[in-house]
């Protein structure tokens, strides 16, 4: 049996870490359904706030309705008594006693409506604040899992892609020096095109007897002949 316990007990640890794995896989998703739960118990929480509002306003009313008809039976007592009747003048009392009573209930049922919706009204608050700081702090969280994120992403290429980046830099290289050769290839071409261009201006030029000539041997000749004549 005390294996059997170990045993048992070692599966309860292990489902326990599974659990936790997984709330912590999941947390911001819960976090945000949490938030989601609250702001539905919320809602609930103002419309139940507004029935407890509108059967204070109703107690209200009833109790300046009784008021009122206290006021008004006080007068009729007034009346009878003036008149000496006092048979009627004590049934109307009777009906303001009645009144009395029904007035103080009112006053005790106002004054809970009252109390409970100050209080409900005051937890509202509460919690739309809590909620909008909540909302604030899940927007926090998933910005910073997302640069998180990114972060481990390139440094897991970083540090395990040193291959790639090597191979990447020997491909900026090969791309630089296919430039650099076809920038070179275009230089010699545009130098060869005026050399050319030079040689064929000369040549021009001296075949229409300007600029300076080059000597020949009968030219020589003349000139040593003409020295000695």
């Amino acid at each position: 049996m005390g294996i059997f316990n170990k045993i048992l007990t070692a599966f309860r640890g292990g489902a326990t870490e599974v659990g936790e794995s997984i709330i912590d896989a999941n947390s911001t998703r819960i976090f945000e359904q949490e938030i989601r739960d609250a702001e539905k118990h919320l809602m609930q929480a103002k419309r139940e706030l507004t029935d407890v509002m509108a059967k204070e306003m109703q107690a209200s009313r009833e109790m300046e309705r009784l008021t009122a008809s206290i006021t008004e039976h006080e007068t009729y007592a007034e009346q009878a008594l003036a008149q000496n009747n006092e048979t009627l003048a004590l049934e109307v009392a009777e009906k303001i006693a009645q009144l009395d009573e029904e007035l103080t209930e009112q006053q005790a049922i106002n004054q809970s409506f009252s109390h409970n919706s100050a209080r409900l009204k005051e937890l509202v608050k509460k919690t739309e604040r809590q909620l909008a700081d909540y909302k604030r702090q899940l927007s926090m969280v998933k910005t910073t899992a997302s640069v998180q994120k990114a972060t481990a992403t390139i440094t897991d290429s970083f540090s395990t892609s040193n291959s790639k980046l090597l191979n990447a830099k020997d491909s900026l290289e090969r791309i630089k020096a296919k430039q650099q050769q076809f920038d070179d290839r275009l230089k010699a071409a545009e130098t060869l095109e005026g050399e050319n261009s030079e040689q064929s201006l000369q040549s021009k030029l001296s075949q229409a007897g300007i600029g300076e000539q080059k000597s020949n041997a009968n030219a020589v000749l003349d000139r040593i002949k003409a020295r000695k004549s």
